[in-house]
């Protein structure tokens, strides 16, 4: 999933929160910030997922917007087009199985498709949200790793992360910047879907 202009992401300068918001009003307040304090640690981050986003940040305010915008089409326009159902969202891709999985799939009422459709949407009500629970864990290792990799307890923070104890990790990212102990929580137990 790659950022565009209107992706939600966050900006930390020197591990504070310097702002919060779409990419393109983050980015330029990025650029402010570095244009004021040169030799600033800038990170950007990515909300849905906890990732660096690297920013262009040369040039005027319009041409960083405009460069934000133009990725955004780019990506777009460069994906290939299968077929499917357009209009529908429908999107072609491989699914490799074995003849036994290929037989009961024809045979069940509406073919192989509707019949995996439905598979899918029963295992997504199924899930219990552990998917999401997933998700949001990763998404907050991969924020922790880049700003807080060296700072004590990170391993072990990292631990009751992934061991879902909310308590033993709130309390031991307690002694880091508050800006940082508080952007790993939102990630962390924030459902993907709300960030």
């Amino acid at each position: 999933m790659s950022a565009t202009a209107t992706s939600p992401c966050t900006a930390f300068k020197n591990g504070e929160r310097l702002a919060s918001g779409p990419l393109s009003d983050v980015a330029l307040a990025v650029k402010s910030a570095q244009n004021a304090e040169p030799t600033a640690s800038l990170l950007t981050f990515d909300d849905r997922t906890g990732r660096v986003i690297d920013l262009d940040l040369r040039g005027s305010d319009e041409e960083i917007v405009a460069r934000l915008d133009h990725v955004t089409s780019d990506d777009a326009a460069a994906a290939p087009r299968g077929r499917g159902r357009p209009k529908l969202g429908v999107v072609a891709r491989e699914v490799t199985l074995l003849p036994r999985h290929w037989d009961w799939l024809g045979a069940q009422p509406g073919g192989a498709s509707a019949t995996l459709r439905r598979l899918v949407e029963d295992a997504k009500r199924t899930d219990g949200g552990r998917q999401d629970k997933r998700q949001a864990q990763e998404r907050a290792y991969c924020f922790m790793s880049a700003m807080a990799g060296d700072l004590p307890g990170f391993e072990e923070a990292a631990r009751a992360l992934f061991a879902d104890d909310r308590a033993r990790f709130g309390e031991i990212i307690a002694e880091w910047p508050a800006d940082i102990s508080s952007y790993a929580c939102r990630l962390a137990f924030t459902p993907p879907s709300e960030a």
